[in-house]
């Protein structure tokens, strides 16, 4: 039976398998371009798992400005909406694979309102 999300070290693993699937998908490969050629990946990691951390764990770690992040990414390379499509179906495919549970689920629903804002902030759904 699989448990909930109980611990940063969940929310690590989690990650990392997600991310796996993210650099498998020439789709997803040119957001983090940057990343891997300065062979920051694990840092990265430790920053996005702090991220949900704060989300699922009320802790204080993450000091970035998420939205501002992708909105600058986005002028280089540019998000459509099944760029975001992809993201959620592969942390959902991630999470489910390991996971269940209130924790899992809030991931899921905050992953979903985080993509939604992120596409309303660039008009991507007017595209």
């Amino acid at each position: 039976m699989k448990s909930d999300i109980y611990s940063r070290e969940n929310i690590k693993v989690i990650m990392v398998n997600f991310y796996h699937k993210l650099l498998s998908d020439d789709k997803m490969v040119p957001f983090f371009e940057e990343i891997i050629s300065n062979n920051t990946l694990d840092h990265h990691l430790e920053i996005i798992t702090d991220f949900w951390n704060d989300i699922l764990f009320d802790t204080t770690t993450y000091k970035n400005n998420t939205m501002q992040k992708h909105i600058n990414k986005n002028a280089f390379v540019q998000f459509k909406r099944a760029h975001f499509t992809l993201w959620t179906s592969y942390l959902f495919e991630t999470i489910d694979a390991s996971f269940r549970g209130e924790n899992a689920e809030r991931m899921k629903n905050r992953a979903t309102s985080i993509a939604t804002v992120m596409q309303l902030k660039m008009d991507l759904y007017k595209k």
